[in-house]
Parts: structure tokens; sequence; C-alpha cells
């Protein structure tokens, strides 16, 4: 049977749950559909869930239709969990992309869309809440067409209707439809997985209506990706059970899984592990069934192995890709007095194994717990679980917000350690990247300059370690870090002599750049009473946020833009104020952009990056034996590979000091030429010439038998160069 992955996505109350359960109901896989805001759906299980009404955790699904087998992923669509469902995305074969029919497309819509293009995952939009929309299908059509993509082409519709829109997405079907005046549906389903033709259907979830039309295209314009032979999958998901068993979600890519099978990985502390798969399990909700084995492009979770993390590939699967949505604020936990730090900690760890966007820090400056969050609603959600899971209150300070640093040019890094008997030298190349590009790593180092494993080593130690910048010690970002360079000797280098070198090279590199301070930005769509426009207009533009033209619809004007999130994190509270309850503020996460107000906050950070010995910058040389700290501006001079990019060390050549360790090497004297100089110098000697170039013991230094010559035309000095 063919096996499918769909994800629900959507923008929060557009309906996605609702759509999940109307899918689950047609095809009889529940008796009775659920509602959110009843707190009974299927899908939302957890009772944090229940409580607030949204879908705060992704969830699993399983119908059956004809031949094929569907798993549903049921996403979050509040913004603050969006990294949740940007995890999910990585492993999906089609995505349902819903769209609420009163709103059209809204902000956090167009991020869930670029997020799904950014992982080439094909699309169906099903446009929800046509029963309550006043706009016709034709208005929503080619508002999808005009803000998602031209090819967006409605199914519901008979088929001759749906080949004439279809043939306009690409040429090979502009040529099949005019030569036959038709398309195979071969054709439009292959159009479809290749993201040429992006599927829309309109209903209502509520209502049961169009949701036939939905099932029709994802079983007759699907089709199942090709399965490798040899065993692949990908995590994306870490949970726990109720009786507090570790599961494992993952996606099998390719071969067979059996339960008792031995998985070989490597955890995020850079471990190797061999663990035997204990159990299999498909869930269906809060329900599961347990198997012994898992198919190709089956969705399961297994328990057994204890160290793998979301976004991990097993097998012949490599790791996803980094994250593009971060969160963008850092707040501090504040623990009851009964609480040590060192115990809450450890559960904080347990809770970013499940959500690794957490980012769980002890920052031993201040003794005290940092994690990173979305936004209030993720703050809420997350206190409710420390009470829920661990049994005890917690409260967050007001936070702030996480900057990022990055680099304006080409810069080349050099690192050397070289303590004595140990020995490792590093030359990096960082480059910048576009925006939101995230950190990349290689090599073009030649194998005769640096064995391939030395090479390997430095890429794990490039990629182990969170590296910060020089500015406000901010982790840096868009930044491409090369091997360029490299040594080792043959006797004294260890492999945490070249630990040490890639750090060194890495801050020594961002020391001599010309560094950038990166803020978060947020995309917003602001709606309220045209006779607020005039007030929102000026705070936007003292915000040094930037906007389009406002558009009026009737008597409400809608503005959107962008701005920093230090500045809009609480303005939501200000536009209910001055609009008297009738404005709305929709934020999603854009990306970062350099900071409006850079010097200012380089200044309260208060930063030295001269102080942080845990970062440093500086090298380690040996000179007489023992190791002696160069500092990073130095280095240079000191290195003893030549430079990468020689222009950035142009030293003038009288400032040029001599090489510290390599030395020309001097031919020794023989005795003949040490003769003629000692009798250029004391005159000529009458006695044996081999005895006059010894000590002689005997002999009483006394004026009377000493001759001494006259004062030579010329002066020599005699150098004993072996001393030297």
């Amino acid at each position: 049977m063919k096996q499918l992955t769909v994800g629900l996505m959507a923008h929060v109350d557009a309906g996605k749950t609702t759509l999940a359960e109307a899918l689950l109901f047609r095809t009889g896989e529940i008796r009775k559909r659920g509602r959110v805001d009843h707190g009974d759906s299927w899908l939302d299980t957890n009772e944090i869930e229940r409580s607030r009404g949204i879908t705060v955790f992704a969830h699993q699904a399983s119908l059956t239709l004809g031949e094929t087998v569907f798993t549903l992923l049921d996403t979050p669509g509040h913004v603050d969990f969006s990294a949740e469902t940007e995890r999910i995305m990585q492993v999906l074969d089609y995505a349902v992309l819903v769209i609420s029919g009163t709103d059209g497309v809204q902000s956090h819509t167009r991020t869930l869309w670029n997020l799904l293009e950014r992982n080439g995952v094909p699309v169906i939009l099903f446009v929800n809440k046509m029963d309550l929309s006043d706009r016709t299908e034709t208005a929503l059509l080619q508002e999808l067409q005009g803000r998602l993509s031209p090819n967006c082409v409605q199914f519901d519709v008979p088929y001759d209707e749906l080949c004439e829109h279809a043939a306009a997405c690409s040429e090979q079907l502009m040529t099949e439809y005019f030569e036959t005046d038709t398309l195979p549906q071969g054709m439009i389903c292959e159009a479809v997985a290749q993201r040429k033709i992006f599927p829309v259907c309109f209903g209502s979830a509520r209502d049961l209506t169009g949701t036939e039309s939905l099932l029709s295209v994802l079983t007759e314009y699907t089709q199942e990706p090709e399965r490798t032979e040899a065993f692949g999958a990908s995590v994306f998901k870490i949970a726990v059970d109720a009786k507090g068993s570790r599961l494992t979600f993952l996606k099998l890519r390719g071969g067979m899984l059996h339960s008792r099978d031995e998985i070989r990985y490597t955890g995020a502390d850079h471990t190797e592990y061999t663990e035997k798969i204990t159990g299999i399990r498909f869930y269906s909700g809060a329900k599961y069934v347990a198997a012994e084995e898992a198919e190709p492009g089956a969705v399961c979770a297994v328990t057994g192995l204890s160290a793998a993390y979301a976004g991990q590939g097993l097998g012949c699967c490599q790791d996803a890709d980094a994250a593009f949505l971060t969160p963008v604020m850092r707040y501090r936990l504040i623990l009851p007095e009964q609480i040590s730090a060192q115990e809450a900690l450890a559960q904080m760890k347990q809770l970013e194994a499940e959500d690794p966007q957490l980012h769980v820090m002890w920052e031993p400056r201040t003794r005290g717990i940092y994690v990173q969050l979305m936004g209030a609603v993720q703050l809420e959600v997350l206190t409710a679980q420390i009470a829920a899971r661990f049994g005890y209150d917690v409260t967050f300070d007001s936070g702030t917000v996480t900057y990022r640093e990055t680099i304006a040019e080409a810069v080349e890094g050099v690192g050397h350690y070289e303590p004595l008997r140990h020995y490792a030298e590093v030359h990096l190349l960082l480059e910048p990247l576009p925006q939101g590009s995230g950190l990349q790593f290689g090599t073009r180092c030649p194998e005769d300059t640096l064995d391939k494993n030395w090479q390997r080593l430095i890429l794990t130690h490039l990629q182990e370690k969170t590296h910060i910048g020089a500015l406000t010690g901010a982790p840096i970002t868009d930044i491409k870090i090369t091997l360029v360079s490299g040594r080792s000797h043959i006797k004294h280098t260890e492999g945490g002599d070249f630990r040490q070198a890639t750090y060194r090279a890495v801050r020594q590199g961002l020391r001599s750049a010309k560094s950038i301070l990166l803020e978060p930005y947020y995309d917003f769509t602001l709606e309220l009473p045209a006779e607020s426009v005039g007030r929102a207009m000026t705070d936007l533009q003292q915000m040094a946020g930037q906007f389009d033209p406002p558009e009026m619809l009737g008597e409400t004007a809608v503005l959107t833009g962008s701005a920093p999130v230090s500045e809009l994190n609480d303005y939501a509270a200000a536009v209910l104020s001055y609009t008297k309850g009738r404005g709305s503020l929709t934020l999603s996460v854009s990306g970062y952009r350099p900071c409006h107000n850079a010097e200012e906050v380089i200044a309260q950070t208060g930063y030295d990056a001269d102080s942080d010995l845990e970062n440093s910058a500086d090298s380690v040389f040996c000179s007489h034996g023992a190791g002696f700290l160069v500092n990073w501006q130095e280095v240079p001079m000191y290195m003893h590979l030549p430079a990468m990019l020689p222009h950035q060390y142009d030293f003038a050549e009288e400032a040029a000091p001599e090489p510290a360790v390599r030395r020309p090497q001097m031919q020794a004297a023989g005795e003949d030429e040490l003769m003629e100089i000692y009798e250029r110098t004391y005159g000529k000697i009458n006695r044996d010439k081999q005895k006059a170039m010894r000590r002689n013991k005997t002999a009483e230094l006394t004026e009377g038998n000493i001759k001494i010559p006259p004062p030579p035309e010329k002066e020599y000095l005699l150098v004993d160069g072996y001393n030297i």
C-alpha cells in the first residue's frame, strides 16, 4: 500500500484541528467529532491544549483511504510554537495549508508558506470557514495567486476546467494541453509533487463541506516518494509517555525497522551509542498500537534510544538542516527556595530534549538558568508544563531580546596551540552569508597539507560549540567558516590540540573582522479603525518600523510591515488602548537584521572580549622549551604557515619581525677557515698548527712569554656558531 505523511498547517484559529477531526470522521477512523472550543478534540490530547483551546504539540493520527495509508501530523498554529511546526516539515511528503475564508492570507500563513518552500514540500490548500465568509471563491483564489503563487489552481471543479487552468502552470503542461486538449492525471500528479501546481479546495470543516474534495485530491493527485533499500530514518520529535518512558518519533525513509534491531548513532553529546529498539508504537491521538516492525514511509515512536535528538538522521539519513525560526526572547528562570539550581537544570534539560529551541543554559556569572522562547504564550505554557511534570511553580523575569552577530567582510582567523609537547595550527576563512543562512562549515584544505582525519576533527570542533561574537558575546550567524590550512606534528599533536587551535582561530577571526550586531524583527499586520491610522503610523516610525501604505477595507485600515522585536513586544496592549479594543496586532518572526540602536545595546551589555578567558582569541607558541601567550593581534607575526589572505597581513618591510621559530641555518666553519681568521687577528703562528688550536695547560700567562702583536689594520669578530 502507498504510505504518505501529510502535515496540517495553518495560522492560529483557521480551523486546522477541526479539519483533521472532519477527515478522520469522514474516513470512519473516529465515530464522534470533538471540538477544540469544547476541549474534547481527538488530537489535542494534552491537558494544557484542552484548557487553552489551541494546539501546542504536534500530534499524529492515521487514516486509510483505498490503497493509501495517510499519517496526519497536526501541528501548532500559534506563532509561539512555530519551531515545532518547522521540525515536522522535515518529514512530510505533502502539506495541507489551511486558509481562513474570513481572513484570507495572514502574516503567519506567509511564514509557513516560505518554510514549506524552503523544505521543498508539495502543498495543497484548503480554504476553510466558507460558511462564515462574505468573500467569493474567485476573490479568495485571486488573493492566493497574488500573495502565495500564481500556480494556485482550484481542483473542486469539472476536470476540463481543471486541465485548462493547470496547463498555464508550466511549459510542458501547456504543450501537452495544446496537442491533446486535455491533461493526463499522471502529469498533473507529477506537477503537484514537483511544486509546479498547488491544488486549492474550498469548504467548511465544521459542516463537513469540501472535505470529500480534499480527500479526493489527496488520493488521486499524490504519489509516494522513492524509498531506499538501506535503513534510514529521521527523528522529528522526543516525548515522554505517561509512565515516564522516553519516546523517539521518527519517519522511516528506507529499509525495515524491527523490534530488537540494534541502532548505532552519535548522541547530542558526541558519544557513540549502540542501542536496541525495545518497542515500536503507531499512535493515533492518545492511543497507540504496538508492532514488531515498521515499513518504509511509516511514522512511528520507538523506545530504547536514550540519546537520540530531534532533527537527527539515523542509518543512511543525514541530520536535518538548522532551524530557520529561532526564539527571539531570553528569560531567566526564578525558582522556589526549596528547589536547587542543579536539580532544576537537569529537569530543564529533559524539556530541552523535547523542544531543542528552548536552548537551556546555565550562566556562571549570574548563577542563573536561562531559556529562549518565542513569546508570552509559550512562556505561560512552559510554566504550566513545569508545574505538571515536576510539581513546583516557577516564574520568569521580564526577558531580553536575543541578539546575534555577523561580519561585514571576509577575514582569516589563525589559531596556534603549542605548549610543551603539543602542537596544532589552524587557518580558517570566515565569510559573510545572506540573511537567514545560519552557520555553514566546510574545508578546502589539501590533504597533503593536513591529513583528512585532522580535517574531520576540526570540522567537528567547529560544529560542537556555540561561537559568540566580539561585540556583545551574542551567538554568531550568517557566516561560512572554511578550513583553508593547518599543520600538525607527527609526534606531539593530540586531538585536544586542534580543539584549542580551532576555537582560537574562530575567535581571532571574529576579533579581526568588522562585526555587525543583529536583532530580531517581526512582520506585523495591524488592523484598526481608520481614525487611528495616524497615531499608528507615528508610533511605527518611532519604533524604526517599515510599512506599506495603509489598505482600506471599509472603515478598517490595515497596515503591514516589519519592526524590531524590542520595540513591538508590548505594542499590542497599546493598540487595544488607543483603539478602545477595536484594533488587533498580529506578529510573526521574520529573521534577524542589523540592529537599529547597536551602539546603545553594546554599551548596555558591557561585554569585554579581552576579559572573556573562556573564549580567548590569543594563541600559545613555544620558545626555549616553554609555552608563551601571544596576543591575538600579534598572532600573524608568529604563525608558522603563510596567510591565505595575504592582503590581510601586509606588514611594512622595516616593521616585519624576525620569525620567532624558524631561523636561517648557518653552515659551520671548518678548521682551515678558523685558523685563517685566527692568524689575521693575532698574527702568524710558527709552531704546530694543530697544537696551536689546543689550550696549553702548562704555559704560564705572564708578560714575558707572550708576544703581543701590533694592532691590526682591521678587526674581526670570532663567532662560535654552535652555541648561538
